[in-house]
């Protein structure tokens, strides 16, 4: 529906977060290991579907538990790359993940959400990305105010009502879950 919108097709880019978008947050709002973490309804049948329409798909994701030291950044990565896997065993494709595992207190790169780093970092890496061509989802207003920060189009998961019109000058469209995307 969104897409239908959009008419993206392999020149576009598609922004995702993690926690709340591809895999369920827990209680503890952390997920320190591959056992943890648990993908959220429907995400691999969309993102497969959504690999065969973007150019490129790529995970930005604020993880300071590691800058706590909650866990390591091996285990941060383990946990990518089981991830990145498990998307691929099921017809779909992550070509990049960005983490920003400083504490906010400490982000003096401003690669943590809402600022743009992490977007900048992709599109060093993938000099054809075009952000007025991107769509980043995402479950939090800091996603929303990372895409607005580098010019993308921006589409917000909701959890819950009192989030319906929060924050509306930052959000373009509103879905329950990433299936709700295709």
């Amino acid at each position: 529906m969104i897409l239908d919108q959009l008419h993206p097709d392999k020149t576009w880019t598609l922004f995702l977060d993690r926690d709340g978008v591809i895999n369920t947050t827990p209680p503890n709002a952390y997920v320190l290991s591959w056992k943890e973490f648990s993908f959220n309804d429907g995400v691999f049948a969309a993102i497969s579907r959504l690999s065969e329409v973007f150019g490129k798909i790529i995970v930005i994701t604020n993880q300071q538990g590691v800058g706590k030291g909650l866990m390591s950044e091996k285990e941060l990565w383990q946990i990518h790359i089981n991830m990145k896997e498990e998307i691929e065993k099921n017809d779909g494709r992550i070509d990049a993940i960005y983490a920003a595992t400083e504490l906010a207190t400490k982000d003096v790169e401003g690669m943590r959400k809402p600022n743009p780093g992490m977007a900048l970092k992709a599109k060093r890496d993938f000099p054809e990305i075009d952000f007025s061509k991107s769509v980043v989802v995402g479950d939090a207003i800091t996603d929303m105010q990372f895409g607005k920060a580098a010019g993308m189009f921006t589409v917000f998961v909701t959890h819950n009502i009192d989030e319906e019109h929060q924050h509306d000058e930052v959000i373009d469209f509103k879905i329950k879950s990433l299936a709700d995307l295709v």
